[in-house]
């Protein structure tokens, strides 16, 4: 290591360890490891050994697996600089967050809420785009915060219920009841954001709050939340703001999108969201 400019690796058999020992044997040298990748399921792999993973791929001439490894090189540039310039090579377009007011809080009676646990940590000021319209979502709050009273599980944002649509590592939407383990949600905020793959769904009946927000083009939406202190709404002139100290006119973050969905795809016809 060291004395050659590159190192092309093709594995007959084991693949990741060899791989991992490579990477980390040219760590801090000159020498660059380019790994012959055949198997799209080998990609990830490859891509993030170590963290570091490989410095190129050589691939067949696969339009598909092509695909795959450039949304693996935005994720891994997204993780190792937290640009929102890497989330772009994903999203067909970029997320720009707004400013929105909340026009109201009520009592949203029972209903079944959804914990997205993901399988990367969070940091303060980091969740997910949700809302009970596609055409303007919130930003909820990781449980990144300590209280005196329950621990952090700073892999978890608190979703709200089932029919809630949740903003995808593509662009598109799902609602929360459609998510699986694997799937890949955009984790956003103020600076940037980047795609993780959900861990793990838990849904449990719970009291919820009805909150409804605007922005200042006319635009309105609403979310159900769990009724709990730990449940946090982005804010970027304060702090995350709880959801049961809400009151009208406080300021949070949002984004816009298209309102007409089918399937989660933003299409061109007339759909009104209420």
């Amino acid at each position: 290591m060291g004395l050659a400019e590159w190192l092309v690796v093709d594995c007959a058999d084991w693949r990741m360890i060899p791989l991992e020992n490579l990477v980390a044997a040219a760590d801090g040298t000159a020498t660059k490891i380019a790994a012959s990748i055949s198997n799209p399921d080998q990609l990830q792999g490859a891509a993030f050994a170590l963290q570091r993973g490989v410095d190129a791929l050589l691939l067949p001439d696969d339009a598909e697996m092509w695909g795959v490894a450039q949304e693996l090189a935005a994720q891994r540039l997204a993780d190792t600089t937290g640009a929102s310039e890497a989330s772009a090579m994903v999203l067909d377009q970029q997320i720009e967050l707004y400013p929105l007011e909340i026009l109201g809080i009520e009592p949203g009676g029972m209903g079944d809420r959804v914990c997205v646990d993901l399988v990367q940590m969070l940091e303060v000021g980091e969740g997910l785009l949700v809302g009970s319209s596609a055409s303007l979502l919130i930003l909820v709050h990781g449980e990144t915060l300590t209280s005196q009273f329950v621990p952090p599980r700073p892999f978890r944002v608190n979703a709200g219920p089932v029919h809630s649509y949740v903003m995808m590592a593509d662009g598109s939407t799902k609602y929360l009841s459609e998510l699986v383990a694997g799937d890949e949600v955009l984790v956003v905020s103020p600076s940037g954001s980047r795609v993780v793959s959900v861990g793990r769904l838990k849904i449990e009946p719970r009291p919820l709050l009805l909150v409804r927000y605007g922005d200042d083009i006319g635009r309105s939406g609403q979310v159900f939340l769990q009724q709990a202190e730990t449940v946090r709404l982005v804010s970027n002139i304060e702090n995350p703001l709880s959801v049961t100290h809400l009151e009208a006119g406080m300021k949070v973050l949002g984004a816009a999108g298209e309102a007409g969905r089918h399937i989660g795809n933003a299409i061109s016809s007339d759909v009104e969201e209420k």
